[in-house]
């Protein structure tokens, strides 16, 4: 056992030198740590993957795990094909289930306790203690291969689950945990079984979605058992889709290697595309191969930004590790649609955009211009065939929304970023269905719940489910709808909703002060009244009150999670969140020393949690205030405190990437105002950054004499000229060219006096 541990070792230390072996030591997805935000809130997934991987093998650690891992003590159940990572809410997938094991086929339970586990890009090893056998994954696009080594001289032995998934409740149609519909197994020969799982709900309460799959051996089956329900079949084939759990138990002849090889492909369309996948993607076994193939495709897009070598381990490893987090999700299953079939591209798994569009997606533009506009055709797409585009969908199915139909601003985020090969004219009309046709009754599913309201009144009142950051997604939603109009010359669109982007302003009290700050965002009815005192719950002969605050956290105490005033945050955050009126907010506030005094409040006080996405920009207003020093101060005291690389080392839901691409955009010194052209500059905590853009032109971030105590931005230079402003457009970085940061030991005037745009 020994030897074989050994020889498996040095395999992976040769995988790892697969390219250029003589600069290994500077491959950068060597820095990539898929542990970090394992643990906690963080969840996210720690197989290896593609980037946008349709696979996403790993252990499921039981059935109750989003990502499907978790740590010691909990056994390994086993290893299904499909994950999300970072998601918060029900499990999602978690289908077709592979367990290695020894001796008799007499029993399906065969979970494990594991020892000496080990994960790096796009590998997953770990030593199952039940059975002391060695499993190890590697990943393509859409099969995964495994390799299993047994102990010497052991009756090899495999079960195929199709019928595990996770999230699963002993309650029937329990919200937001996955049903069970149907599964199916076949021996197709001694060296293949295919089959599929079916099923629906989960955190989306979707339809129901099909995982087929076809697996094959590179040792012959010898024997086999396969189950329906709680029984038992030996030698049986086949087990056909009775609406019960199906699989099948193997085993292998005995040869001189203790090791078995497992290719599995899936598919979203049939058994046969599935073997397809295995067959174009791993036609042959080498285990080191694929694993080399999936740390290059990682290698070229991770490349694409290039840090300074003298950086510490620690910042490669989280800038690296952020920007591997970012390109997980969503998944491109373009070819793989079981819906419509178009030559068109295809993605699913947005979990949700609410969550992704403010950093995650402006970083993949960064990095990949070509991807984003992938995923936005593929979200026009979805509109011309279902209807509305998502603002969330898993398994081939929309829902759910959280807030507004934030699709609208990826669409705007890509037209004023000149992203070419999107019809924007089609982009326009869909962003109009979501602003003008009620989802009726699918509020949660699609399009904007509470949309006569806001139509009717200028802004959602407190008779709908999220209310209040409904009405604050939807204003801006509009402001990317007039922005995309504008630009199309459809001024009579822009017209009306340039003017429907002012309607955050309807739900903002502007005598109510709390803890010294002036104007929130607050609850109202549908006759115009202020709700200072709210019904508890939802009993029909007693109507309790509470009384409602700026800081009133309404979930879990008063009233259930998806029925709250403001989704996931307070209104001391929520407040702050009009990314598009900003100056407007400050006035409202008393100016600009209310508004710095309204800040520090708010973080001092710990009102802030990074955790939640609306406040993503909060540490950045400073800059509207000529202050981006006191903005450059905020984010560094929010990195130290929340961001480390430990398995802990992410504030909350990694939500497909939101809090990784938080990080590594701050670590160079840029942020995005989502929707908008610029990208507000702070001070690096990275000496240097280059951007090697698809365009062929570079962008280089220098922060000269940057240190633990030069952390303020002195003077900056753009290609070699003065430049006064923190804010730069995008038009300047995908130019190329370089910008030159002076850093110091204290505040200058730098920054103070043009303050970033507010466009129309």
């Amino acid at each position: 056992m020994a030897y074989y541990r050994a020889i498996s070792a040095l395999l992976l230390i040769a995988a790892f030198n697969w390219c250029t072996p003589a600069r290994a030591q500077k491959k950068l997805y060597q820095y990539v740590d898929p542990m970090i935000g394992s643990e906690g809130l963080g969840r996210v997934f720690v197989g290896p993957s593609c980037p946008f991987g349709m696979i996403k093998p790993s252990p499921d650690c039981t059935s109750a795990p989003n990502s499907g891992w978790l740590p010691d003590p909990t056994p390994v159940t086993g290893f299904s094909q499909v994950h999300v990572s970072g998601t918060g809410g029900g499990p999602k997938y978690g289908n077709i289930q592979l367990m290695p094991f020894v001796g008799a086929l007499n029993k399906t339970e065969q979970s494990s306790m594991r020892e000496n586990e080990h994960v790096a890009l796009g590998y997953y090893g770990v030593t199952l203690k039940k059975n002391q056998i060695k499993a190890e994954i590697s990943a393509a696009e859409r099969a995964a291969i495994y390799r299993f080594t047994y102990p010497e001289k052991a009756q090899k032995a495999l079960k195929i689950d199709a019928g595990f998934f996770l999230g699963e409740q002993p309650e029937p149609d329990a919200r937001e945990a996955q049903q069970f519909v149907g599964s199916e197994i076949e021996m197709v020969s001694a060296y293949e079984v295919r089959g599929y799982s079916r099923i629906r709900g989960g955190w989306n309460n979707g339809a129901a979605y099909t995982v087929f799959f076809d697996a094959v051996f590179d040792s012959p089956v010898i024997t086999y058992t396969t189950w329906k329900g709680d029984k038992l079949y030996p030698g049986k084939k086949q087990q056909f889709d009775a609406g019960e759990k199906t699989g099948t138990l193997l085993a292998f002849k005995n040869s001189l290697s203790d090791t078995l090889k497992v290719k599995i492909g899936i598919s979203f369309i049939s058994e046969l595309k599935a073997k397809e996948n295995v067959d174009q993607e791993i036609p042959h076994w080498s285990f080191e191969r694929v694993l080399g193939e999936v740390q290059n495709k990682w290698e070229a897009l991770l490349s694409r930004i290039e840090v300074n070598d003298d950086a510490t381990l620690d910042q490669k490893k989280l800038f690296y590790t952020g920007l591997y987090h970012t390109m997980l999700m969503p998944a491109d299953r373009t070819g793989e649609n079981p819906l419509w079939t178009v030559d068109k591209p295809y993605y699913d798994d947005f979990y949700a955009i609410w969550d992704t569009f403010r950093s995650s997606n402006p970083l993949i533009t960064l990095i990949s211009p070509k991807r984003e506009i992938e995923i936005v055709n593929a979200l026009l797409n979805i509109y011309k065939h279902d209807g509305y585009m998502p603002d969330s969908r898993s398994g081939n199915y929309n829902g759910r929304t959280q807030g507004g139909s934030n699709a609208e601003v990826l669409i705007a985020d890509a037209y004023v970023k000149k992203l070419p090969g999107i019809d924007y004219n089609l982009a326009l009309e869909a962003m109009l269905k979501d602003a003008t046709v009620p989802p009726g009754g699918n509020g949660e599913k699609e399009g904007r719940g509470g949309l006569t309201d806001y139509n009717k009144l200028g802004y959602v009142s407190y008779d709908f489910a999220r209310s209040g950051n409904r009405t604050l997604d939807y204003a801006y939603d509009d402001y990317c709808i007039a922005v995309v109009a504008k630009g199309l010359g459809k001024d009579k669109i822009y017209q009306r909703f340039l003017k429907q982007a002012d309607n955050w302003r309807n739900l903002w009290r502007d005598d109510y002060q709390d803890h010294g700050a002036t104007g929130f965002i607050m609850p109202r009815d549908a006759a115009g009244h202020w709700l200072d005192n709210i019904v508890y719950g939802e009993a029909n002969n007693q109507h309790p009150t509470f009384k409602y605050t700026p800081l009133t956290r309404e979930f879990p105490w008063y009233v259930c999670h998806w029925c709250a005033f403001l989704y996931e945050a307070t209104s001391w955050e929520y407040s702050l969140s009009i990314p598009h009126q900003v100056p407007i907010v400050i006035a409202k506030s008393g100016g600009k020393e209310a508004f710095r005094r309204r800040l520090d409040t708010l973080f001092d006080n710990k009102y802030y949690n990074v955790a939640n996405e609306p406040s993503f920009l909060t540490p950045c207003l400073y800059h509207w205030i000529g202050r981006p020093d006191l903005s450059s101060k905020r984010i560094r005291q929010i990195i130290a405190k929340n961001y480390n690389t430990s398995h802990f080392g992410l504030p909350g839901n990694d939500d497909s990437g939101a809090m990784s691409s938080w990080l590594s955009f701050q670590m160079m010194g840029l942020y995005p105002n989502a929707g908008q052209s610029y990208y507000l500059i702070n001070s690096p905590l990275l000496k240097q950054s280059i951007l090697h853009q698809e365009n062929g032109r570079d962008f280089k971030i220098i922060a000269k004499k940057l240190s633990d105590e030069n952390i303020y931005i002195k003077s900056a230079s753009l290609n070699g000229k003065p430049f006064n402003q923190a804010w730069i457009e995008h038009d300047d970085v995908a130019m190329g060219g370089e910008l030159e940061l002076e850093m110091d030991d204290k505040p200058s005037a730098w920054g103070t006096r043009i303050l970033p745009p507010v466009k129309y």
